[in-house]
């Protein structure tokens, strides 16, 4: 009883948001279409720090939509529209709370403090797929590019994070992309440029290389100064990757912010690979070649 107190008093202390998140994406085509099931990932990921009040959910034509959990826990929709149409049209409205500290203080286990370290049996088990690299890099570059964060072994868990996370942002150049698709690490490397989902794509692959269990993470960034990057206005999709560290569970990087916790990050979607956590993906069918027109409108603002 007593611990649970201790609980209950910590997080009525903390600074509680009101965020309403609007998220709309509308096809455009020039002549009538025939859809393909369309599967959505709009619905945010609930935890302790972040309650989910109201989520509603339009598609236009109607749509008959079901909901599932895939593998990694995160909720998806799929919407099957049965009539022709030459435009489509999938919003989500939602309003969350969201109460993560800004300067969040984490319990790592001390067999954890410092890398190197060891993953307990059980833990990898369900983490071994997520610390294998998924890129594929014959000559080793990514890891000899990493290496130069390690100072020596041992050497502190969080601060070897910190800092790799850090010298991505110091090192490669912020880029938005609008177009689909993510660089490969290599790539953002040769380039100097990359976006967040870019960023957080050779973070997760160059922590890979060292060992750590770690998934990518798509959602929102809440930035109602409007001083981070990656966000357009009060707010867009956004990426960043969760690491896995005994104790303390998973904790977000940002390195396209060089920030650390969730204080100003909506999850909506975890996973290994980042094609895994696209808000929306579908197909149509067409007599002849039809390229349709896509716009996606966010807004993420304080209530």
């Amino acid at each position: 009883m007593a611990a649970r107190a201790i609980s209950d008093l910590h997080t009525s202390t903390r600074n509680m948001t009101q965020i309403r998140i609007t998220h709309k994406t509308e096809y455009t085509f020039a002549a009538p279409v025939a859809f393909g099931p369309h599967r959505m990932m709009l619905r945010p990921r609930e935890t302790r720090e972040l309650k989910l009040l109201s989520f509603d959910l339009t598609v236009s034509p109607a749509a008959n939509v079901t909901w599932s959990h895939d593998v990694a826990g995160n909720s998806i929709a799929t919407a099957t529209v049965a009539e022709m149409s030459d435009h489509l049209m999938i919003e989500s409205a939602l309003t969350l709370t969201l109460s993560a500290p800004r300067w969040p203080v984490f319990d790592i286990a001390a067999s954890a403090l410092n890398y190197p370290f060891h993953y307990s049996n059980e833990d990898w088990t369900d983490l071994n797929a997520l610390a294998r690299p998924q890129y594929v890099d014959m000559t080793g570059r990514l890891a000899c590019w990493v290496e130069q964060f390690v100072m020596q072994r041992p050497t502190d868990t969080l601060s070897l994070l910190k800092d790799i996370s850090n010298g991505i942002s110091a090192q490669i150049a912020y880029q938005c992309r609008e177009d689909q698709g993510t660089q490969g690490p290599l790539d953002t490397l040769d380039m100097g440029r990359g976006s967040c989902r870019d960023f957080a794509v050779l973070f997760a692959e160059a922590i890979r290389t060292l060992g750590f269990g770690a998934r990518i993470v798509s959602g929102y960034l809440f930035d109602p100064a409007r001083n981070l990057v990656g966000s357009a206005g009060q707010g867009s999709t956004h990426a960043w990757t969760e690491v896995f560290i005994p104790g303390a569970g998973w904790i977000s990087f940002d390195p396209t912010n060089r920030s650390v916790g969730s204080a100003n990050l909506i999850p909506v979607a975890a996973a290994r690979n980042i094609e895994q956590v696209a808000p929306v993906t579908g197909s149509f069918r067409a007599q002849q070649t039809v390229l349709p027109r896509m716009d996606v409108t966010i807004t993420v603002a304080e209530v």
